[in-house]
């Protein structure tokens, strides 16, 4: 059992596969860098979820990709001095909680899980891992007694079934896991696809119009902008908001701040093209200042890797106290 802790933990993390962009931004890193100094963190690149569909990258890629999402936490403000951040497969303890998780999960949660049948869906061939991962997911949080996961309210499920998972493990072998609750950004939580106002923003999306890259250049935000899904009308209503111009205002808002009611206001009656224009310059003014901190720490590779070894010891060392605990409790070595 962890001891009391002054602190809440907070873990979430990333896969290191498509572009990190300004749904991720405004839904999950933002709130993280506002809650660093309240908690404890831990921040992971989940480069092993990444296996779960390996014809999707390349080793090589996988690995430069994970040092990009690595780069970009510290970009957008996880100041790696208040935080651990590191890579997954730096931390073997996940893989072992996982396999240990895995024997005591009913196949039947595993089949309720709705993005696994998503997924699926969509691939030629389905792994073991990809019906999995989830344990994968619970394990990661478990490891570290975290208090705190601050995901997009579509991740509920996830948290849930690892409440279920720390519950079921207790009843089978007596030791209690701290049970993770879900932590939602309240602005911005649920950015859209700005090909479709219906659904929400993805790495995995196909359109390459579909989301705004974090690292996007202004002139390519400016082109995905103009061509962002409105709906009839020429002009913002304030009091009827349509799906593509209220995701519009949503993006709006949490670059340039202040109120809702403001952001409203500033585009009440003007046409969709001014909109976007605004859009566009919050935008741009905005992922400026990651951008070139994000081009700083990948011109120096050597020294991101430094600090990710530093942190994944002290990750490791948490990771330890934790299976130390577990090993006991169903009796391996």
């Amino acid at each position: 059992m962890a001891e009391t802790k002054t602190k809440k933990t907070i873990f979430s993390g990333v896969q290191p596969t498509g572009d990190l962009h300004i749904g991720n931004l405004i839904g999950a890193i933002s709130l993280w860098v506002r809650e660093q100094d309240r908690h404890e963190n831990i921040f992971c690149v989940v480069d092993l979820h990444a296996l779960t569909v390996p014809e999707a990258i390349a080793a090589e890629r996988l690995k430069a990709n994970s040092l990009d999402v690595a780069a970009l936490y510290v970009a957008c403000g996880i100041d790696p001095d208040r935080s651990i951040i590191f890579l997954q497969s730096q931390v073997r303890q996940h893989a072992e909680l996982a396999w240990i998780l895995n024997c005591v999960t009913p196949m039947g949660w595993m089949n309720r899980m709705t993005q696994f049948k998503a997924k699926a869906e969509k691939a030629e061939t389905v792994g073991v891992g990809l019906y999995s991962y989830p344990i994968l997911q619970a394990a990661d949080i478990l490891l570290y007694q975290t208090d705190l996961v601050p995901v997009g309210e579509d991740q509920r499920q996830h948290i849930e079934i690892t409440q279920d998972i720390a519950q079921r493990f207790e009843g089978l072998f007596g030791y209690r896991f701290t049970r993770p609750e879900i932590m939602v950004q309240q602005v911005g939580a649920r950015v859209m696809g700005l090909d479709d106002p219906e659904a929400k923003m993805s790495k995995s999306a196909t359109n390459p119009r579909h989301a705004i890259s974090i690292l996007d250049e202004p002139a390519t935000i400016l082109k995905k902008l103009k061509s962002a899904k409105t709906d009839s009308r020429t002009a913002v209503d304030a009091a009827d908001l349509g799906a593509g111009v209220r995701n519009l205002i949503t993006i709006y808002h949490a670059f340039a701040g202040g109120s809702w009611d403001e952001a409203v206001r500033r585009f009440d009656g003007q046409g969709y093209g001014a909109l976007k224009t605004g859009v566009a310059e919050a935008v741009i003014a905005g992922l400026e200042p990651i951008q070139r901190r994000f081009a700083e720490l990948r011109r120096d590779e050597a020294a991101l890797v430094a600090m990710l070894r530093r942190s994944a010891e002290a990750a490791a060392e948490r990771a330890e106290a934790t299976m130390k605990e577990v090993r006991a409790a169903v009796g391996v070595w």
